[in-house]
């Protein structure tokens, strides 16, 4: 994959401030390869500074894996099905590569997460289903897109599975 990043120049005009491979930034083996394409921060404002030498597609304490409020990020997974249940020191190392993982990951169940975050997201190639916290479940396959709202899930896949997802965060409150 590359990726293809604009900006603007002293005058104002757009232009291509970068063009470079898309490398992975997270490999859980047998379970997901995760490439972050970009992140906007909280306070960043149009037009985007893009001369600035901040990374903005790889973890930090400013671009946790899931964003904070205002915030978004824009990735690539590849997840990879799997038989046997992912061994739990290969994902305790992750998760020391993805600030703020660990806090949104079930022990209990493991895969559900709940994030403060909606996600738009398009499933690539292959297939995967959505799971819900009421044991209901959508499969989705290529060219199918979702919208996550902030609600408990899981991935569950069944065969491999590219998909593309911006994650956009915002405040939780309580339902109605």
């Amino acid at each position: 994959m590359k990726r293809v990043v604009t900006g603007h120049d002293s005058e104002g005009r757009s232009i291509f401030t970068e063009t470079a491979e898309l490398t992975s930034t997270v490999e859980i083996p047998n379970v997901v390869t995760w490439y972050e394409a970009w992140a906007s921060f909280a306070d960043d404002a149009l037009p985007i500074d893009t001369a600035s030498t901040e990374v903005r597609s790889s973890y930090s304490e400013r671009h946790p894996v899931f964003p904070a409020n205002g915030a978004s990020c824009f990735r690539v997974l590849d997840f990879i099905p799997s038989d046997e249940p992912p061994d739990p020191a290969v994902v305790a190392a992750a998760a020391q590569q993805l600030p703020g993982l660990a806090g949104h990951i079930e022990a209990e169940d493991p895969g559900m997460h709940t994030t403060d975050s909606i996600d738009y997201g398009v499933i690539l190639s292959g297939r995967i289903t959505l799971e819900l916290d009421d044991g209901r479940s959508e499969t989705l396959e290529a060219g199918d897109v979702f919208v996550q709202n902030g609600t408990r899930h899981a991935w569950r896949v069944t065969e491999p599975c590219r998909m593309v997802v911006v994650l956009v965060g915002i405040p939780r409150s309580q339902p109605s």
